[in-house]
């Protein structure tokens, strides 16, 4: 036995059979034959002095020792992957990847991202829609643009981008159904349960507080993600209680009308992320550039509103 390490070709060989708990997985993930990846296991077992699987006709699994071993080689790869993409990300000014809520990528995103494309044709810009968390410091997403209250992580680098806020939003015809503020009280209501998570809520029992409007039946139909609510809202179905920064365009185009004055404030805003440290590499500076231009460049509809904090009309 030999507390020196040993090769990283048998721990990678070690690492990937114990995640597959399969010699011949293994061996196919890297592309090499059952008895080359059976030699290195082997050898690494001579190398410590005794066995890390127990082999039998059909399956293998781990002894204790490589049980102890299996965590750290499987972090240890990890991380040198990591490593090896952040390393290579240093050096690469031609491509950008950027994630960003669904719905927002689709209603304000989106639309306006010709623009960058035409100022910056030197660089490949990827979008991923989605909302799970990502590691901005260990995976190939260059930029993340996320919606809450925060603070951010340490590590990373967060600037304040877009506030938010709601209130009633429906097509002219049905602004002419329902023209006042108490005629609501008969619409038929959309709701967008994406920001359920606000705290105190931003919802139409709020609204109707804050507009004082006396409670009403609160059913109608509801909707995971902002933009399907704008699309039954854009249909004719009824009035969203709708975020303006997903509406900003209908608004504009008028194919959505905001005539009632109460706001609510959604407390929570949009952040830019990136690791801290990359936010001066040139792409990531351009797009960050690019991003605080279209917001200021964006039609500004809070003039035309009464912004209410939430917590003034939280009821406990």
């Amino acid at each position: 036995m030999s507390k020196r390490m040993p090769p990283l070709t048998a721990l990678r060989a070690f690492e990937t059979a114990a995640r597959h708990m399969s010699f011949q997985n293994a061996a196919a993930e890297l592309n090499v034959t059952p008895a080359a990846l059976s030699f290195q296991i082997k050898s690494l077992e001579e190398h410590l002095g005794a066995p890390l699987f127990v082999r039998g006709n059909r399956s293998v699994r781990l002894t204790e020792a490589g049980r102890v071993l299996a965590p750290g080689t499987k972090d240890g790869f990890e991380a040198l992957g990591a490593a090896w993409r952040a390393a290579y990300r240093v050096n690469d000014h031609a491509s950008l990847t950027v994630t960003a809520g669904p719905a927002f990528t689709a209603t304000w995103l989106a639309p306006r991202l010709y623009s960058f494309a035409r100022a910056h044709p030197d660089i490949e810009l990827r979008l991923s829609a989605g909302l799970g968390l990502v590691d901005l410091t260990r995976t190939e997403v260059d930029v993340a643009i996320r919606f809450g209250y925060g603070p951010d992580p340490p590590e990373l680098y967060s600037e304040k981008l877009l506030d938010d806020w709601v209130t009633p939003m429906m097509t002219p015809e049905m602004a002419r159904r329902h023209p006042t503020r108490a005629s609501l009280s008969t619409a038929p209501l959309i709701h967008q349960e994406d920001i359920d998570f606000l705290d105190p809520p931003c919802d139409w029992p709020a609204w109707f507080r804050a507009a004082g409007l006396a409670p009403r039946d609160w059913t109608g139909q509801r909707f995971s993600q902002a933009d399907h609510a704008i699309d039954a809202t854009l249909s004719g179905a009824g009035v969203v209680l709708a975020r303006v920064s997903f509406a900003t365009r209908f608004l504009a185009e008028g194919r959505l009308v905001a005539p009632f004055r109460p706001a609510l404030r959604t407390l929570a805003h949009y952040r830019f992320l990136c690791a801290r440290g990359s936010e001066t590499r040139p792409q990531i500076a351009a797009f960050r550039h690019w991003l605080v231009e279209q917001v200021a460049q964006a039609a500004d509809h809070e003039s035309d509103h009464d912004l209410i904090d939430p917590h003034d009309v939280h009821i406990t």
